[in-house]
């Protein structure tokens, strides 16, 4: 209906009498009135309908499989066309606030004068004296301010803001249909509770949706719609109770207008509320999956692509409906969060994190960490949770991170076949060596470390002959500090730069000669994203989490992976062979997941952390283990962890038991598949002097103590005279002349006593 239309239907004095009613209803305030000769003006010469900035509504995050689990919102909203708003909702709202509402042009007199003859006998406000439209004006103004200046300005009682209101009103009568002004009233409309438009109050308040609404459920949130404070259901009975209240007054004004008989009214009114209340938690303090949450969240906030400034990219997320794809796999996140519950229990000190990432794709499939996201109570810094996103970096919330070890030293493996290296091809390798010469970082410095000692760790002898395979698989120290001489430092900073290796803490790398044994602090994202490198035939992609933004007026924008080669094809299915000699040669030796895997432990020196990073051809995963309370003032020797004791943890008795029981669970419904085979004509034919003989003397003490055990033997004993020649001792333990006579029948020969064997175990990493 149009302004003209209304006027000349009310008359000019008519309208003076709505205002001025407006003005009775409204507190008594000093100054402004109309003169009767500037009515007419007033109200045909109108001004533009309000500007009206888009709504604020909840961005959702969902999961692969489009489930959600996590929302951001600063008025929780979902907007919703008319079409999909029961019947009976929009007969409820328009009965108790405007039941003229699709008769007059915007400003009801009758309705506004009923309105105040009405409250003023009841001694309080029972109806309402603006129409639908001006309460939309209203809504509006409040919605689009931005500033506290205008917001206030918008919700002020006087009469110059009546004024105002009543003019963009029947403005906006001009501009719309009255479904689409009773659209747009319900989609803005506070019901309470947190609940911003009708589908958000059907949601919060009975666990439905504005389509399936029913009369009384209709009937509760018309009636919140006044009062949506004092009425309030989470607050409490005596809410509850004025809750109702409203209901039946909504109930009793349907019946009064026919909409639905006297009968269903007091039906309607004998039964309960029925309020289910909904929870809808927002930020990721709340999220099921919290650390993924953050990682969205800090990647939406600081990526230019997702907005100019920071200020336009947090209005988005909080206010831009958007609805986020993630690359999430709630499979692969289930099995890295039972896989660290069982080993690492939140109230220890020592935290164990994981990250999951899919090969070729750099979509990452998992987060997941041994504490809780949140603040402890009274905000201790030690306890079941933490507020550090302990999976990823600083950028993405995380902390400084923690050295990988000897995870890297698949860069110089990888160096090392990259220029030329064979399989089978090393050299003789002493037990300890001091970084004195030979080391230069990417600017063509020196940087050796004359004063440094470093040697074998445990488990690794006093040296010996070791190729590329044999000291990688048993993660010898020496060999790989001498390799990095011999291929270049610089060299191998650059292999593990173009697979996406970047400290935690976002500084440059530190080039120094240790680098290969993983000096560095790292993330599991980024160690995880660099071994996936391997696993997709050298493309490294860019660890992804966002996959798809659908837009509030449904316009979908796919965010493609970011590739590239990073290693040519053949060095990686090189490096993939050698790496999977780890589990059945190697550190990791016995604990497969099943189907064909290739990965590398990494124990820092003192055990400050301990890692594994390993991969099949469709997953990645990198798992850290560490003291929260700082890695080197509290190295991981002597702990208990998830109620199992430990003298030292290493990459293979922490880290590699959690990957390997995430990983069979993550991909227990993907088909198994192996590695592209090396090209042998260009990567074999290596030859280390040496190395035959002692792998044949090992391979001669295995077999002994396989033999042994299988006749279980006493290890605290040795047989004097059954003993291989070749196995025999240099001295005997201690010297004892053999019986004067012969044992008894079935009882063996006298024993002597031997010094302890070593508990069987994998070799130190």
């Amino acid at each position: 209906m149009s302004v003209l239309r209304c006027i000349g239907g009310l008359g000019t004095a008519a309208a003076l009498g709505g205002v001025l009613a407006a003005a009775l209803a409204a507190p008594a305030v000093t100054g402004a009135g109309l003169a009767a000769k500037d009515v007419a003006t007033t109200f045909l010469d109108l001004p533009p309908a309000p500007r009206e900035e888009p709504l604020s509504e909840v961005t959702r995050l969902l999961d692969r499989d489009g489930r959600p689990f996590a929302q951001f919102y600063e008025a929780n909203r979902t907007q919703v066309p008319l079409a999909r708003v029961a019947p009976v909702m929009r007969q409820a709202i328009v009965a108790v606030e405007d039941a003229r509402f699709y008769e007059h042009g915007g400003l009801d007199v009758r309705g506004t004068l009923r309105a105040l003859l009405t409250n003023t006998q009841a001694g309080g406000i029972r109806q309402g004296g603006s129409s639908l439209t001006q309460q939309l004006v209203k809504n509006i103004l409040v919605e689009s301010a931005r500033t506290d200046e205008e917001r206030e300005r918008a919700r002020a009682l006087n009469l110059a803001r009546k004024f105002t209101e009543l003019r963009l009103a029947l403005a906006l009568e001009r501009k719309y249909t009255k479904d689409q002004i009773l659209e747009k009233y319900l989609n803005i409309a506070y019901f309470g509770a947190g609940a911003h438009g009708v589908e958000a109050a059907a949601r919060r308040f009975f666990s439905t949706t504005a389509g399936r609404l029913t009369l009384t459920q209709a009937a509760t949130l018309a009636g919140a719609v006044r009062m949506p404070y004092a009425t309030d259901p989470s607050l409490g009975p005596a809410r509850q109770a004025r809750l109702r209240e409203r209901r039946d007054f909504v109930l009793d004004r349907m019946a009064e207008l026919r909409h639905i008989t006297q009968a269903q009214a007091e039906a309607a009114k004998r039964s309960p509320l029925g309020i289910r209340l909904r929870p809808e938690p927002g930020g990721c303090a709340q999220s099921d999956y919290p650390y993924f949450c953050l990682y969205v969240q800090r990647e939406l906030l600081t990526n230019a692509a997702f907005g100019s400034t920071a200020h336009e990219r947090r209005a988005r997320l909080a206010r831009g409906g958007l609805t986020i794809r993630t690359s999430l796999d709630p499979v692969a996140q289930e099995a890295a969060e039972e896989a660290i519950r069982a080993r690492v229990h939140p109230e220890d000190t020592e935290v164990a994190a994981e990250a999951m990432v899919e090969p070729r794709t750099g979509r990452i499939r998992a987060m997941a960490a041994s504490k809780k996201f949140g603040r402890n109570p009274g905000d201790r810094k030690n306890g079941a949770r933490t507020t550090y996103n302990l999976v990823a970096d600083m950028a993405h919330g995380g902390g400084m991170g923690l050295q990988a070890g000897s995870t890297f030293k698949v860069f110089t493996l990888a160096t090392a076949l990259k220029q030329g290296w064979r399989f089978g091809q090393g050299f003789m390798t002493p037990g300890s060596m001091s970084p004195a010469q030979g080391y230069r970082d990417c600017r063509g410095r020196p940087v050796n470390s004359p004063n440094v000692r470093v040697q074998n760790a445990g488990g690794e002898g006093e040296g010996g002959p070791h190729s590329i395979e044999t000291g990688t698989w048993k993660s010898v120290n020496v060999f790989f500090m001498l390799l990095e001489r011999k291929v270049g430092l610089c060299n191998v900073v650059r292999t593990a730069k173009a697979a996406g290796i970047a400290r935690a803490d976002g500084k440059p790398l530190r080039e120094v000669p240790t680098f290969t044994l993983g000096v560095n602090e790292m993330d599991p994202v980024t160690v995880a994203s660099a071994f996936a490198t391997f696993a997709g035939r050298g493309r490294y992609c860019r660890p992804q989490a966002i996959v798809e933004i659908v837009s509030r007026d449904g316009r979908r924008t796919h965010v493609p992976p970011a590739c590239r080669q990073a290693l040519d094809r053949g060095v990686a299915d090189a490096v993939n062979h050698v790496l999977q000699g780890v589990f059945d040669k190697g550190t990791m030796r016995g604990q497969g997941i099943g189907r064909p895997a290739a990965g590398k432990t990494g124990t820092n020196n003192g055990y400050t952390s301990a890692w594994f990073a390993g991969y099949t051809p469709d997953l990645a995963a990198a798992v850290s283990v560490g003291d929260i309370r700082g890695s080197y003032r509290y190295p991981l020797r002597g702990v208990t962890i998830g109620g199992t004791s430990y003298g030292a943890v290493q990459g293979a008795s922490l880290p590699g038991p959690i990957w390997v029981q995430s990983m069979r669970s993550a991909l227990r419904d993907t088909p198994s598949r192996g590695f592209p085979g090396p090209d042998m004509s260009r990567f074999g034919g290596g030859h280390t002097p040496g190395l035959e003989e002692a792998e044949a003397a090992e391979a001669r003490r295995a077999l002994w103590r396989r033999l042994r055990e299988r006749l279980g033997w006493d290890p605290r004993w040795e047989h004097r005279w059954h003993r291989p020649r070749w196995d025999r001792p240099r001295y005997l333990w201690p010297r004892r002349r053999p019986p004067a006579r012969p044992p008894r029948a079935g009882h063996g020969t006298h024993l002597l006593p031997a010094p302890p064997a070593a508990p069987p175990g994998p070799p130190h990493d």
